[in-house]
């Protein structure tokens, strides 16, 4: 099966144990900008694999253009010269840079905050701010400094010039369509009342189609009148579209890319899939969850993924890393946004247990709350029940995951090695691993998974002997491949980055997030 990983696996698993998926692999590290290009392919942007793909819609065949732990960081959309050159919008560096047909790469400017939305009109360059009191620009392709055409609007997105000249443009934060003439000042809008639109494109007969992200409808609209038809109603997390030969794809943060046929038929090009995966837990309902940042899944019997919340529903605490339950319908989870939330996505409430924290992965419950890692300054904190914050371990490096043992001992995943907190400090469990992550504590056993060495294993806690369950897993980047830091997307995310999670079933089935492929795998022991 091909796979976004990039290099063959051929996973090895001990006596006793068997490996499979639950859920497929992904194609892509999901979608985000499209445009089609001058080969007539269609290039896909994204965002937290920093890589660019080209799909042949008609084979579905796909090359990777820009490859994770390349010259381009976080690209969320892109756009040709007409020489040929790509050019590529980095969000989360605030950059824009030039990729040409040899493949060199040059950064352009590196002072655009939040640089999303990116169009060429007759030789000139046109960007636009994903933020609140974002900035529409023109640009010099050759480096000069930018002209300043708007300030101060809420999330301008994906924009295109229309057939009268004019630069439409949709802004997330008002909810609105608008149009600006390029040469002037005068900004009109064309359409209210939407579904959240990131994306503005043109079709033949001038009529404006927009995808809307958090209704999922993909819309056509007439710039005169503001008319609104729907085309096709799709699941959240639409983000772009484009047309390749007069026929419409769209793009969902899934990897999905849909082919809107008409009637509201739809095609599916390119399957959705998990983006990362991060955290997993297992139900009070026997489902295994998945915390994948934009989304939380439940996982269908069949494999399928079946949304939870997403970051545009109601309730949703934010980009999910750490996942626990707590209750009936109920887990705590941490955000990339540095908050520690009680979740109840059944009835689209959340309520945030504390905040304020820098870069939190792994939680746990204890016996009177929760502890969390906080991965920015190296500390484990614990909250009580009532919002009460202790840290009750400092001066980690770079740790990620957390368990807590029957015993009410707490082990912490930091680089090399797993700790123990103990009142005096932390005192060294596990050592000579490379990155460890996901750790789970059960009984006298501790399972860890170690994204370096790409493997799960086992360890005794009294006796310190060692089993490796499986290694060659797709879990972590490539060898070989070093992956640039993901600095975050305010308000949508903080800083993004790896975490491949464990969990257990009642029956002690293992479910281990293969990110490095986007799926999850699963470890039962072979019955005698």
């Amino acid at each position: 099966m091909q796979t976004r990983y990039g290099v063959p696996t051929s996973p090895t698993v001990a006596d006793g144990w068997h490996l499979t998926r639950l859920t497929a692999a992904s194609r892509l590290f999901g979608a985000n900008g499209l445009r089609t290009g001058p080969d007539g392919r269609v290039y896909i942007a994204q965002v937290t694999g920093s890589q660019i793909s080209a799909l042949d819609v008609d084979t579905g065949d796909l090359a990777t253009v820009s490859a994770k732990g390349g010259d381009i960081i976080a690209p969320d959309d892109v756009a040709f010269d007409i020489r040929g050159n790509l050019f590529a919008t980095e969000v989360m560096d605030g950059r824009v840079s030039v990729r040409d047909a040899k493949g060199t790469t040059r950064v352009l400017r590196d002072d655009v905050p939040s640089a999303n939305g990116i169009t060429f009109h007759r030789g000139r360059l046109f960007i636009g701010e994903c933020r609140e009191g974002g900035r529409l620009m023109e640009f010099d392709p050759d480096g000069g400094p930018p002209r300043i055409l708007l300030e101060d609007v809420p999330s301008p997105n994906a924009m295109e010039v229309g057939p009268d000249g004019l630069l439409y443009f949709p802004v997330m934060g008002a909810n609105e369509i608008w149009r600006i003439d390029p040469d002037g000042s005068h900004v009109e809008i064309v359409a209210t009342g939407l579904g959240v639109p990131d994306s503005v494109k043109f079709d033949a007969d001038g009529f404006i189609v927009s995808t809307q992200v958090a209704s999922g409808q993909v819309l056509r609209i007439d710039p005169r009148t503001g008319a609104q038809t729907v085309l096709a109603q799709l699941t959240p997390g639409l983000d772009n579209c484009t047309f390749a030969d007069g026929r419409l794809f769209v793009s969902n943060f899934t990897g999905e890319i849909t082919e809107i046929l008409g009637d509201g038929a739809t095609r599916t090009t390119l399957p959705g899939a998990l983006n990362w995966p991060l955290d997993l837990e297992v139900g009070d309902d026997g489902r295994v969850y998945v915390a994948d940042g934009t989304y939380l899944y439940a996982v269908g019997p069949d494999g399928s993924l079946q949304t939870v919340g997403m970051l545009f529903s109601p309730g949703y605490p934010g980009f999910l890393r750490g996942l626990v339950r707590s209750g009936p319908g109920e887990f705590v989870v941490t955000t990339s946004g540095g908050q520690i939330t009680r979740y109840r996505p059944a009835t689209d409430e959340s309520d945030v247990l504390a905040a304020g924290f820098d870069q939190l992965y792994g939680i746990a419950l204890t016996p009177g709350g929760v502890v969390a890692v906080e991965q920015g300054t190296g500390q484990v904190v614990s909250v009580d029940g009532h919002g009460g914050v202790e840290v009750v371990a400092k001066g980690l490096d770079r740790p990620v995951g957390v368990t807590v043992t029957p015993g009410g001992d707490v082990l912490v995943a930091e680089s090399g090695r797993v700790v123990r907190v103990t009142p005096a400090g932390v005192e060294t469990v596990v050592d000579g691993l490379r990155r460890p992550q996901g750790l789970l504590a059960r009984g006298g056993e501790l399972v860890v998974v170690d994204a370096g060495e790409q493997a799960v294993l086992s360890v005794d806690l009294t006796s310190g002997a060692r089993t490796v369950l499986a290694s060659g897993l797709p879990i972590g980047p490539p060898p070989g491949v070093e992956p640039k830091p993901l600095r975050g997307m305010p308000p949508f995310s903080g800083p993004q980055g790896p975490f491949a999670g464990i969990a257990a079933g009642p029956d002690g089935t293992l479910y281990v997030s293969a990110d490095g492929e986007g799926s999850v795998l699963v470890l039962t022991r072979e019955r005698a």
